[in-house]
């Protein structure tokens, strides 16, 4: 048996690159049909400061634990399906075209220079092996406007940025 889970994510940040940034990383969980089955959305930590790029990749590590979570309470641990679909193509391609070379170059850009987010790209691999023990996990760039849901929820929480 086979347990299917579409899961997507969309990270922002509002006065990116600034001392005053702030993020949010937001996981719309759907069904098989496209039905919203679960969501969560919150902040992301203050320390390093936040940038879109670090929100993507939070709201990635944020969809990979939910897929964790959710295997642990299904019955007969079946096969797991994830696919993960956001519409940064950074966080994409970090999780699918550059993770393998960084590694082999010691956390090395091509031109030399530490890889930006080492610390969120590991995390997020260390969930992706981590279910790949218990099935297929799968990347996907999608259109923003393909990423509706995980969009509004994350502008939610960065709305309700000043009320704290």
């Amino acid at each position: 048996m086979v347990y299917f889970m579409n899961i997507f994510v969309d990270g922002g940040c509002r006065r990116n690159g600034t001392p005053g940034a702030y993020g949010a990383a937001a996981v719309v969980v759907k069904s098989r049909t496209g039905v919203v089955i679960d969501s969560y959305g919150d902040f992301i930590p203050q320390d390093p400061c936040p940038t879109n790029q670090r929100a993507e990749l939070t709201a990635i590590i944020r969809g990979l634990r939910m897929a964790v979570n959710k295997n642990s309470t299904l019955q007969n641990r079946p096969c797991l399906d994830v696919k993960i679909y956001s519409d940064s193509t950074y966080a994409v391609n970090c999780m699918t075209l550059w993770i393998d070379t960084w590694r082999r170059n010691g956390w090395r850009t091509y031109e030399g220079t530490p890889v930006l987010n080492q610390d969120l790209i590991i995390q997020a691999h260390e969930l992706h092996d981590f279910l790949r023990e218990l099935g297929n996990v799968n990347y996907y760039w999608i259109l923003r406007g393909e990423n509706r849901e995980a969009d509004q929820l994350c502008n939610k929480v960065l709305d309700t940025y000043n009320r704290y």
